[in-house]
């Protein structure tokens, strides 16, 4: 079987899974198609978290969305928090999984940032492995998302869109394509964010992000605390013009509005969506 015929479907559009929300999700009837959780919520042994997430799974997809697996460590790979992780696919049974191109700590410490990574053949070779590992543990596929930097290395070799497709062949992996995330970082270390979208191989694009950033003239912050910007729906409409129909969701992880709020803003994704694709009506 090719990769494209193994390739999760479209899901159509949905948004992360927020406590502040659960009310209105579990009560209601949102016209969201899908909700990604973090998946570090729910690694726990029962408890309402998980209630309130049985309830919505039974009625929407889900997706998993790490930020603790550590791809690029050099730490041996958290076997614990693999197991924990595979548990909580086998009881949510998601569409995919997902983590960041990133390591999140060293020595056993968790410093609970998406740290960046050297574009070396090494680090490839290295990440590579480890994907690989990680993929046979759960048994499937997962996608790696492009995380936000603010630091480049002297000792890099390759850019970071190469260092991603790369990734994704040589590990048979999937693909995350943060579009907030492409613009923070091209905006940051000044390269043409639509070259890093047209290297990435399409076949293995199974989810966008978009999100808000805070931007401080001289740099962009990655906050997720605010509406996703013209910038960020400008380069989404390239990237569907690149990808064609890609599951997408908005991240919202700080000052959270109300749901019906996202909601109007997922609208929006759903009209550019529909006007550069022709794409069909809302999911019912």
């Amino acid at each position: 079987m090719s990769v494209a015929d193994d390739k999760p479907p479209f899901l159509g559009f949905g948004l992360g899974l927020r406590t502040p929300h659960y009310r209105d999700i579990i009560d209601g009837a949102p016209p969201v198609d899908w909700f990604e959780i973090i998946s570090e919520n729910y690694m726990i042994a029962g408890g309402r978290p998980l209630a309130n997430l049985d309830r919505v799974r039974e009625r929407w997809p889900i997706v998993m969305h790490g930020v603790s697996l550590s791809i690029a460590s050099t730490d041996p790979l958290d076997m614990d928090y693999l197991a924990g992780l595979k548990a909580l696919a086998e009881r949510v049974r998601p569409q995919w999984i997902s983590d960041h191109l990133c390591w999140t700590g060293v020595h056993g410490i968790n410093l609970h940032d998406l740290l960046p990574v050297p574009f070396t053949e090494e680090a490839l070779n290295h990440v590579c492995d480890r994907v690989a590992r990680v993929q046979d543990f759960l048994g499937r596929r997962i996608a790696i998302e492009n995380a936000s930097s603010y630091v480049s290395f002297a000792a890099s070799e390759m850019t970071e869109w190469d260092f991603m497709r790369e990734l994704a062949e040589r590990a048979d992996c999937w693909l995350l394509v943060d579009i907030n995330n492409i613009y923070v970082s091209a905006f940051n270390h000044d390269f043409d964010a639509l070259t890093y979208l047209d290297a990435m191989p399409a076949e293995r694009v199974v989810q966008f992000h978009l999100a808000g950033h805070s931007n401080n003239r001289t740099h962009i912050i990655d906050t997720h605390d605010h509406d996703v910007p013209g910038d960020v729906w400008d380069l989404y409409r390239a990237a569907l013009r690149r990808f064609g129909a890609v599951s997408t969701m908005i991240e919202r992880d700080d000052d959270i509005p109300p749901l019906q709020t996202l909601i109007d803003e997922l609208q929006i994704a759903r009209d550019i969506a529909a006007e550069e694709l022709r794409l069909p009506e809302p999911l019912s």
